[in-house]
């Protein structure tokens, strides 16, 4: 008999230390759950981490990036590192762009484009550009002008120069349209002058490190 109720004590210790406990069950629930959570997230942002995928086969953005270093990583780095000394320059001068400003000259961008019978979305798209980096281009470009505005002025002398070397023939009644579109002209050109100028004055004095691959 008392062979019998040990035999029933242990038979009953086996059955109870094959079922899992209450904590191993809580644990393996979260554990689940944190699956789940992760393979949605995932699921989601795979745009995040994947390029394009061929047959099923995947390319990430990773391989992607390392080609483009590859191939032109320094050319862009050194963009990269120009719009930041500029954005430095403009902070330490307290010059900033408003909305406003931003507004005013992508309508101007945008009337050019039309007279010319495009429109601006279709050209920011043949070049693959959204309206937001437009927006940031313009940003850096009006902290230019406002950087180096003050030290670039074209004459009227200049532009009847420029009239008279390239024989410019003024169509009657309009000629202050095409005297004020030389200007203009006339002014880009040394506004490009000046920015370049200041890059390179700016590159100068500044300390500048490259890491990794960039710095041989």
């Amino acid at each position: 008999m008392e062979n019998e109720r040990m035999g029933d004590a242990d038979s009953g210790n086996a059955t109870y230390s094959g079922m899992p406990k209450k904590g191993s069950k809580k644990k393996l629930i979260v554990i689940i759950i944190v699956i789940i959570a992760v393979a949605g997230v995932l699921f989601f942002m795979k745009g995040k981490f994947i390029a394009a995928s061929v047959n099923g086969s995947f390319i990430s953005r990773a391989s992607v990036i390392r080609e483009l270093e590859k191939k032109s990583g320094k050319d862009l780095l050194n963009v990269l590192i120009t719009q930041k000394l500029i954005m430095q320059a403009a902070d330490e001068q307290d010059i900033t762009v408003t909305d406003e400003e931003i507004a005013a000259k992508v309508k101007e961008v945008e009337s050019q484009i039309a007279a010319q019978g495009g429109k601006l979305e279709e050209v920011l798209a043949a070049q693959g550009m959204t309206l937001d980096t437009l927006h940031e281009q313009l940003v850096i470009q009006m902290r230019v002008e406002k950087l180096i505005g003050d030290k670039v002025t074209v004459t009227d002398e200049e532009v009847a120069a420029y009239i008279k070397d390239n024989k410019v023939k003024l169509e009657k009644g309009k000629e202050a349209d095409i005297k004020a579109r030389i200007k203009e002209q006339l002014r880009g050109g040394k506004m490009n002058q000046e920015a370049s100028a200041l890059v390179e004055s700016l590159r100068t004095k500044a300390n500048i490190t490259y890491y990794g691959n960039y710095g041989k």
